[in-house]
């Protein structure tokens, strides 16, 4: 719950791009935590269950303690590359917040450490609360906001906490002065918790980043915010104030007074303008303005057209269309807070709101419309920050440009508007879509495409047939009106580009018809400065622009440019990965020395059989989400559904390791991956149209077998490792001496092991490294190399358990003679 949830925080405080990291921090706390058991092995040997408590306590607490940092100790990802403070800040950021993991870690290894033949039981226990939690992520913040989860996940590590001492039984459990110590502290963090919760302090409200777009329009004099609201996946800002003007395309022809707006914002960011105007009572003169908005010319081609408008957000293109005389208005918009902070636009005559992700409804729908709009609600961002890449984009792929062109009536019009930047790549990326869905649909994009600019945006108009002589006269008109330059049409000429907006070189049109003139398109691809490719649903991220090729220039200009990171976002990801690296590394040599004083340390094959497990499980767990967010509309839906279903499955499974081989278990969830990367988009194709209840219930279902054979191979090893790892002592034999899992929490068992908690440390660890890279290989090769990658690290663990996890974890199995008998050990 506090994972998920901490996404959420940090997209609202920074940017959605930072979000990612939150899951390597998890990884990297349980990793630490792992690794910190091993060091420590006394820790929980005499008192368990008071060890427990207390580092439930310190879930509790520093859970807190890593809200108040990410509030209280803001990142400036501007101003880091000549600011070596924010360098400072990110580190102190990635510990601090690592740290209820650490503690959360460190209850879970402790309890595989002292009950190793419970570890089956334990596992499932925990995986059915963490599906529970991701159900919590979802569904709370519409009750508590999302500061509100945080105060629940400190009233939860109070309430374990008391879990921890509370006697089972009469006897069970001495409750002395250390417990009661403990559960002073416990009520005292439960009952903080529970004040926070009801009180909720302004003063403990998230905090914006100033470069977010919300920060910007309160700097603006006596702007203030008028409503807020949060969900499971959004916080929906409403901002009043007289210095709003977002009409994004408007042509500077247009020299007459604006109606008043209102800003819209999601997440702190993202401004869409909401017309202060009522639809029962606005004028045409009110309207003027619509005419001089790229999409108007839709509507001259197309008069009394029916309308489809994909995510409007504030309304704006739904006023365009209503103004511009369309017959009918159909608004497809996912987010409920958004229908209800627009106002009486989504409630007007002539419009029929739809509250489903647009790309379901496109593809459900029989409905056919005259003209579909895909509204540039986005604001402008440098492309060559590289920040913004990790951003997946559906509405924005080769698939999703068919579905819209098959929307289309016989002659309709799709109108997609881009911002323009130099050189051009945003929307030169979103022509190359254009020209891919209507030759995949079996049309000429030579003839069905026309697109012109203004001075900051470009518009597509693709049909599903050629233009014609009358219809490009009138674009043509509209354009030279309005002082928006063509940049194509099937019949353009050179001189009729570049006229109002003048560049130097007209290098919109070169590139456009460069693209299209193209005999080898793959190879244009690769020559071009930019990743210019058309996104598919397998690789959507339309904001991904890198190529390596740029890395000399990106470098010369580090530090020079006001962008996230100096403008070298994307290398930031790689610099993560390399962290990742590093501090795996350390979890794991530095139990080492301990693990000798013990008599415990095995060969490498124990290493590469639970980090490959921890590799494989990020491997495959990552590209899921990201594709499951295409199938249920959004990442909260999809990290929700998805980490539920794995969970919760992976709990059940982990119940049934002990009936299963775990050779099996791995052959069978390796053919598996295989069918998930051939089979999901088909899958996609067939069910997407369907009810979003409907679709996460296909999602659960679909993940079902992947969760259960998750879920067996990591107790398994764990439980042997358990049985395979205790030193003898020197007087007993080895059969007496083993260290077995008490059947009850008071019950304690002789020693616990040491390579219990380094084994659960390397899956951490490794986890971290794979976490990222997940993203990156995603970014550069798209997710089913992702899963492709998470199959062979299960092919390998695979290897690795036909050799036995006696050959794994070796540790000294014939202990030393009694009497002069030497004693042989037991069968495992």
């Amino acid at each position: 719950m506090f994972e998920i949830n901490l996404t959420r925080l940090y997209s609202v405080a920074q940017f959605y791009h930072f979000a990612f990291m939150i899951i390597s921090l998890a990884m990297l706390g349980f990793g630490a935590s792992g690794a910190w058991l091993a060091l420590f092995p006394r820790l929980g040997r005499s008192h368990p269950h008071r060890t427990l408590a207390w580092l439930a306590c310190g879930y509790g607490i520093t859970s807190l303690g890593a809200y108040l940092a990410l509030n209280w100790l803001p990142f400036d990802s501007f101003s880091i590359a000549w600011d070596l403070r924010q360098v400072v800040i990110l580190v102190v950021q990635y510990i601090v917040l690592s740290l209820p993991f650490l503690c959360s870690g460190a209850v879970l290894g402790l309890l595989f450490s002292v009950y190793p033949q419970r570890v089956g039981r334990l596992y499932a226990v925990n995986l059915t609360g963490s599906a529970l939690g991701c159900v919590l992520a979802l569904l709370g913040p519409a009750w508590v906001g999302g500061e509100g989860i945080v105060w629940l996940s400190v009233i939860a590590g109070g309430g374990a906490a008391l879990g921890f001492i509370w006697p089972e039984r009469r006897g069970a459990l001495s409750f002395g002065a250390p417990e009661r110590v403990i559960g002073v502290l416990a009520g005292m963090v439960m009952l903080g918790g529970i004040a926070l919760l009801l009180t909720s302090p302004p003063v403990l409200d998230v905090r914006l980043s100033p470069y977010k777009s919300l920060s910007y329009a309160l700097q603006y004099p006596g702007a203030r915010i008028i409503s807020q609201c949060w969900n499971g996946f959004s916080r929906v800002d409403v901002v009043e104030s007289a210095g709003i003007r977002s009409l994004p395309g408007l042509s500077y022809r247009y020299m007459d007074a604006l109606p008043p707006q209102r800003g819209l914002l999601v997440d702190g960011d993202d401004l869409n303008p909401i017309l202060a105007l009522s639809p029962a009572t606005t004028s045409a003169a009110d309207l003027v303005f619509t005419g001089y908005l790229p999409s108007a010319i839709a509507y001259q081609l197309r008069p009394d057209a029916r309308v489809l408008v994909l995510e409007p957000r504030g309304g704006l293109e739904m006023w365009v269309a209503l103004a511009q005389g369309a017959a009918h208005v159909t608004a497809v918009e996912a987010n409920p807070l958004i229908v209800a902070a627009a106002g009486d636009i989504y409630r007007a005559p002539r419009v029929t709101t739809r509250l489903e992700e647009p790309r379901s409804f496109v593809r459900r729908t029989s409905s056919r419309y005259d003209v579909v709009t895909l509204p540039l609600t986005t604001p402008y961002r440098p492309i060559r920050s590289g920040a913004y890449s990790l951003s997946e984009d559906y509405r924005y792929t080769v698939e999703a440009f068919r579905d819209y062109l098959y929307a289309l009536a016989p002659d309709g019009v799709l109108v997609v508007t881009r911002w323009l930047q130099t050189p051009p790549s945003e929307s030169l990326r979103a022509f190359a879509l254009a020209v891919t869905a209507v030759e995949q649909t079996g049309g000429d994009p030579a003839q069905q495409i026309v697109a012109f600019r203004g001075y900051a945006a470009l518009t597509l108009l693709v049909k599903t047939a050629p233009f014609t002589p009358p219809e490009l006269d009138a674009i043509r008109a509209f354009a030279a009106e309005r002082a928006f330059d063509m940049v194509y049409a099937p019949d353009i000429r050179l001189d009729e580009v570049n006229r109002f907006n003048v560049l130097a070189e007209p290098a919109y049109y070169q590139t456009f018809t460069a693209l299209l003139a193209a005999q080898d398109r793959a190879a244009w691809y690769a020559a071009y400065p930019f990743d210019v490719k058309p996104p598919t649903d397998a690789h959507p991220f339309f904001g991904h622009f890198f190529k390596w090729a740029q890395a000399r220039q990106v470098w010369a200009e580090l530090g020079k440019t006001w962008q996230p990171f100096g403008g070298a976002g994307y290398f930031v990801l790689v610099a993560l990965l390399l962290l990742a690296v590093g501090a795996a590394t350390v979890v794991i040599l530095l139990p080492v020395a301990a693990l000798r004083r013990g008599g415990g340390v095995g060969r490498r094959a124990g290493l590469v059989y639970f980090g490959l497990l921890g590799l494989g499980f990020m491997l495959v767990e990552v590209p899921l989400l990201q594709r499951f967010i295409l199938f249920l509309g959004h990442p909260a839906y999809a990290m929700t559904t998805v980490l539920f279903a794995i969970l919760l499955f992976s709990g059940i499974g982990s119940a049934l390791s002990q009936h299963i081989s775990t050779r099996l278990a791995l052959a069978l969830l390796v053919g598996l991956i295989g069918v998930y990367a051939v089979g999901l988009p088909w899958l996609f194709a067939r069910t997407l149209a369907l009810p979003l209840g409907a679709r996460m219930l296909v999602a659960a279902l679909t993940l079902t077998p992947a969760g259960l054979l998750m879920g067996m191979p990591f107790p398994q090893g764990l439980r042997r490792l358990g049985e395979l790892s205790t030193r003898p002592t020197l007087l007993l034999p080895f059969f007496e001496t083993r260290s077995r899992g008490a059947s009850k929490l008071g019950e304690l068992p002789t020693r616990p092991t040491l390579l219990v908690p380094w084994a659960w440390g390397i899956n951490g660890a490794l986890s971290v490294v794979a976490s990222v890279l997940a993203a990156l290989l995603a970014l550069s090769f798209g997710f089913d190399a992702v899963l492709l990658c998470g199959a062979l690290c299960y092919a390998g663990a695979w290897l690795t358990a036909g050799q036995g996890i006696t050959g794994v974890l070796p540790s000294p199995l014939t202990p030393a003679p009694v009497n002069g008998t030497k004693m042989t050990p037991p069968m495992l």
